[in-house]
């Protein structure tokens, strides 16, 4: 089994040195026999930027302390064999552009970034959107997979990532506040389950809480079982939830013995996916 945690908080835009320690203190919070956290999309720099000027302001490399020094924490995880973890960041990349990034961060430092490819409405006029799929890691806790935000809400980011071998997708978010009826989940959390479901590979999505510059936001920090069910989500305000997922039976992709959620697709009728405009039968 590995034991999951996804970290709900407040960080404030442009207060680097207070979104650090809020961080830090979030982090010193997981108990030392957990595998692998997820932190929040922009944890370390809030969210609702004016600007690109103030975007960039707040934009550090991924070797910057602030993320970097995730790898003390990393090294205390798993009962001090070393763990891992996940957390979104403002980038300035080596090209001098910004980008909405997630670290993935062991005991030795930074492993890998992932640079959101799918930005969300006023995000486009502040960052750079990647150029590269999913990020899909094998770690000693599994293969682990990294999407940010709205990406998920393209099912072919999650079904590349689950072809990738990703056992689980972890998704550091910001969801503002969605209208809807009494007793229901916010629909992003719908999206992970169903993507969770249809991918069978467990996804893992660490929201944030607090209002900033008059945005509300869901709280919607959700752990979901490759089965597409909430094994553990939290409530308004900062929190944690901590779950223990089975990561190597998610290799499995069948469904009975003669359906295979991967054996069974078409890839050779999706051809029109990758062409713009409409698409379907256009038969009688």
């Amino acid at each position: 089994m590995t034991r999951v945690a996804a970290v709900q908080l407040a960080p404030v835009v442009g207060a680097l040195a207070a979104n650090a320690a809020t961080i830090q203190a979030a982090l010193d919070a997981v108990p030392d026999d957990v595998d692998v956290v997820v932190l929040p999309e922009l944890a370390t720099s809030g969210y609702v930027f004016r600007d690109a000027d103030e975007a960039r302001s707040c934009a550090v490399t991924a070797q910057d302390a602030t993320v970097s020094g995730w790898a003390t924490t990393a090294s205390r995880l798993a009962r001090g064999t070393g763990g891992i973890v996940i957390g979104g960041f403002a980038e300035l990349g080596d090209d001098g552009a910004v980008y909405n990034a997630a670290a993935v961060v062991d005991r030795t430092g930074v492993v890998g970034v992932y640079r959101k490819v799918h930005l969300w409405d006023g995000e486009k006029a502040c960052f750079t959107p990647g150029a590269q799929g999913p990020l899909v890691l094998d770690t000693p806790h599994g293969r682990i997979g990294v999407a940010i935000c709205f990406d998920m809400e393209f099912p072919e980011w999650t079904r590349m990532a689950a072809l990738d071998g990703a056992e689980m997708l972890a998704v550091p978010t910001n969801w503002p506040w969605v209208d809807r009826p009494e007793g229901e989940r916010a629909p992003e959390v719908q999206i992970a389950m169903a993507a969770a479901r249809v991918n069978r590979m467990a996804i893992v999505c660490a929201d944030r809480c607090g209002t900033e510059r008059g945005v509300d936001w869901n709280e919607g920090t959700t752990i979901v079982d490759a089965d597409g069910w909430v094994r553990a989500s939290t409530g308004p305000g900062a929190g944690m939830v901590v779950a223990d997922l089975d990561l190597v039976a998610n290799r499995d992709k069948t469904l009975t013995p003669r359906a295979d959620l991967l054996g069974d697709r078409r890839p050779d009728l999706y051809q029109a996916l990758s062409r713009p405009g409409r698409v379907g039968h256009r038969g009688r």
